[in-house]
């Protein structure tokens, strides 16, 4: 049985919840809304075993089904040009979800995104941030969190090269996850499909790959 959080997250994310055909397209005004950090994303998809749901502006909805006895690849490739958006890309990426996180340690501590340890990639996360610190103070690893909705928030996270192999960023995904659920959420965690050590990771942190693979166009900024 889905998880209730994570249903609720699916249905605010998407628009729509569960997937009920092979391919199915769906309007939903959060395409014209901006998001966690600000920016419009004009399409989010979520792919399982039973098909996928791709969530679009209302108004793109007919130009989109309009492409779907395409085989999924060739649809993507022309998924930004069908929202308005060419020259942006479609993506693909891993997505997890738990609501057991690994009893691993903790390995940091939650500052403020502005303190000035904070890496640059770290800070639009805004309120408080998970770092790792060495003996020095100095920034080793941290994770962000993307606060969706109230029922479902992304988990992102970053080690400086210097400081992999330590195990860090498993503990700091264990030790985000476990907040987020006490907050009353359910954690997330996306991954590119050839991100191997992330997707270590998260397997290791207690995210497991259920196939569920997540679909989105992005611009030149990235995902």
């Amino acid at each position: 049985m889905l998880d209730t959080r994570l249903y609720h997250h699916l249905v605010t994310w998407l628009g729509q919840w569960p997937i009920r055909q092979a391919l199915q397209i769906v309007g939903s005004e959060k395409r014209l809304r901006p998001g966690w950090d600000g920016a419009v994303r004009p399409v989010a998809g979520l792919g399982t075993p039973d098909g996928v749901l791709m969530s679009v502006p209302p108004d793109k909805v007919d130009t989109v089904r309009a492409l779907a006895d395409l085989p999924l690849p060739d649809l993507l490739d022309k998924l930004p040009g069908a929202v308005d958006h060419d020259g942006w890309r479609a993506f693909e990426a891993v997505f997890r979800w738990t609501t057991d996180p690994a009893p691993l340690p903790d390995a940091g501590e939650w500052i403020p995104a502005v303190d000035p340890v904070v890496p640059k990639w770290l800070r639009p996360f805004g309120a408080e941030v998970l770092v790792a610190r060495d003996d020095d103070g100095g920034y080793l690893a941290g994770v962000g969190i993307k606060r969706h909705d109230p029922y479902g928030n992304e988990l992102s996270v970053g080690t400086e090269p210097a400081a992999r192999g330590r195990g860090l960023a498993r503990r700091l995904v264990a030790q985000a996850a476990r907040r987020v659920l006490d907050e009353g959420a359910v954690p997330t965690y996306l991954h590119d499909p050839a991100n191997l050590a992330s997707g270590k990771v998260a397997t290791a942190a207690g995210f497991p790959d259920l196939g569920w693979v997540a679909y989105g166009v992005f611009g030149p900024e990235g995902p």
